[in-house]
């Protein structure tokens, strides 16, 4: 049966409707998954710990596809206890930094808590009691540099630089300028042992960075200082007790640093007064770069792990690469520089 020109006429005009229809569909449906993708991006980013992680996981495929010894277990192995003391110092470096302070003697009070620590091992003293003693150092040190800032009234800057330099000459005091190297063979174990395959080290930090986390973000007392870096008069008003809170983070920056100087001192099986050479801006660049700010009010102790974690594997990716270590210096001092541009931008945006 023939169909007719007006007849074939209407039906492929219907046809056309029914393609146009079609495809404004499916262009709406396209939009639409697009706009989720955008949506869920835009989600992952305001995250600073998810665009961290990101980061990470990107630098680490490009490092896997172009090197064959990067995800090895020697050198994963060697990652991790490279970061742990930074990632230790990081965990108190984080509290300071959220309450609105921040330590620049970390890495000295390193040396010195290591180069103690060290000294008693040497005059044959029980380890636990050497150990015990180094902390207690780090407490005393953490509490002056609190009481300064609270009490004085004096900068954080000048403050811990002061005791930076303090700390520092005190190790060489310490030490004669030399390694400090009679330890004993039960101490190498924080340094070198493992555990089911796993190095003492990073099990240590991992328990650290837990209890750091959940103190943080759960108890009373540490959450205050969340309020005390927002707006210091408004917490005083409010009655938090802001001097208190600002010392114990102090005295646990100071402690956490001496516990990473007993820990490369043990992985080295020895005390070297140049340890912790850097570790300040290190540190303070991965908390940064995990999303605290430098004006206080802002961070996590995740985030600043996996901010230690991102500059880590650059430099590993560096020395996988042969590019000479001097480079590191440059190449950390630019990831500062960059995410701290990058916090500041952001702040600005949200004000706006």
């Amino acid at each position: 049966m023939l169909i007719k020109n007006e007849d074939s006429e209407k039906l492929m005009g219907d046809l056309k409707s029914y393609n146009h229809y079609v495809d404004k569909a499916l262009n709406r449906q396209k939009i639409k998954v697009r706009e989720k993708l955008a949506f869920a991006l835009k989600t992952i980013f305001r995250i600073r710990e998810a665009a961290v992680l990101v980061v990470v996981i990107i630098i680490g495929l490009i490092l896997t596809l172009s090197s064959p010894y990067f995800l090895t277990i020697e050198n994963l192995k060697a990652i991790a206890i490279g970061l742990s003391t930074d990632a230790i110092m990081a965990v108190g470096m984080t509290i300071l930094l959220v309450s609105g302070g921040f330590d620049l003697s970390i890495g000295s009070v390193l040396a010195f808590g290591g180069a103690i620590s060290a000294l008693f091992l040497g005059k044959n003293f029980n380890m636990w009691i050497s150990i015990i003693i180094a902390l207690a150092v780090a407490a005393i040190i953490g509490l002056i540099n609190g009481t300064i800032v609270t009490k004085i009234g004096v900068n954080p800057l000048i403050t811990t630089l002061g005791m930076m330099s303090i700390a520092r000459g005190a190790t060489l005091v310490v030490a004669q300028g030399y390694p400090l190297a009679e330890i004993p063979l039960e101490f190498t174990v924080f340094g070198q042992g493992e555990i089911f395959g796993l190095p003492v080290p990073m099990l240590i930090m991992l328990l650290i960075v837990i209890i750091g986390e959940v103190m943080l973000r759960r108890s009373r007392f540490l959450r205050q200082a969340y309020y005390i870096g927002s707006n210091e008069r408004a917490a005083r008003l409010s009655g938090i007790h802001v001097d208190k809170v600002k010392m114990f983070s102090y005295v646990i920056t100071a402690t956490l640093a001496v516990i990473a100087g007993l820990i490369s001192t043990s992985r080295l099986a020895a005390a070297f007064p140049q340890a912790g050479i850097g570790a300040e801006l290190r540190v303070i660049s991965a908390c940064v770069i995990g999303g605290a700010s430098l004006a206080g009010g802002e961070g996590s102790v995740l985030g600043s792990l996996l901010g230690v974690v991102l500059l880590a594997i650059v430099n590993n990716g560096l020395i996988l690469k042969n590019v000479s270590i001097y480079w590191q210096g440059i190449v950390s001092g630019l990831i500062l520089i960059l995410a701290v541009t990058l916090d500041i931008l952001s702040r600005r945006r949200r004000v706006r």
